[in-house]
């Protein structure tokens, strides 16, 4: 048996495993389903890692920021954000990059373990179809260029390239390290909101939304000027 045969065995074994204890144990399913919730809100956030006391806490959050990653729906600003107000612009930078990585690493996992069979039904098709024309034409310089672009899909782009022959090593420092820009902002913004200095977090505010909205409301152009000079024909990326 292969390793991904392997790989997969073990992960629909689980899977199984996982449904199965849930259908017996009812408890089992809301507390899955607590979880799920907490991480989507903010308040319930900054409540549950406060009940964690001062050593608990780091833990707990760094795991929440893991979760974010592995479950892209999950939205991560306002982890990010509670991550400065409740540890400081420093600590809250750092617990949040050990979380972010670390999910960033599983998902790159992931997607290296199941293979391309089972990433096409995860990961949308119009990404995956821009992702692999990218990989084919520029590689690791561009996609870590895209850690760094607010709004792009992150989490889908780490499991893509566990398809990839990137290393686990470059692909760590890769991830790391470009979604730096983005976690200092949050911590940062969380910070200044603890300390009550809304000048400094009004001005961090329009830093951040200066870079990110005109990235995410001309991403498509951004994308498309990418796809020219590669070469290739923007359309087939249309939704």
């Amino acid at each position: 048996m292969t390793r991904r045969a392997k790989a997969v065995l073990v992960l629909s074994g689980t899977g199984f495993l996982g449904v199965v204890v849930c259908l017996i144990c009812p408890p089992v399913w809301e507390r899955v389903i607590g979880w799920y919730a907490l991480v989507r809100d903010h308040g319930q956030v900054e409540a549950f890692l406060r009940a964690w006391g001062p050593v608990g806490a780091p833990i707990a959050f760094v795991g929440i920021q893991i979760l974010q990653v592995v479950f892209a729906p999950i939205p991560g600003e306002a982890s990010g954000f509670v991550g400065g107000y409740l540890f400081g612009t420093l600590p809250g930078f750092v617990y949040s990059t050990i979380g972010l990585t670390t999910g960033s690493a599983i998902n790159f996992t992931i997607g290296r373990l199941l293979g391309r069979h089972y990433v096409a039904k995860w990961i949308p098709d119009n990404y995956l179809r821009r992702f692999d024309v990218l990989a084919k034409h520029q590689g690791a310089v561009l996609f870590f260029i895209f850690f760094v672009i607010p709004g792009f899909p992150k989490d889908y782009l780490c499991i893509f390239l566990g398809l990839t022959s990137l290393s686990a090593k470059v692909f760590i420092l890769m991830a790391g390290i470009g979604r730096m820009p983005g976690t200092l902002m949050l911590s940062l913004q969380g910070a200044q909101v603890f300390q009550q200095d809304y000048t400094t977090l009004s001005l961090l505010v329009g830093i951040t939304l200066a870079f990110a909205l005109p990235a995410y409301f001309w991403r498509e152009r951004i994308y498309q000027w990418i796809d020219r000079l590669n070469g290739v024909n923007s359309q087939i990326f249309k939704r």
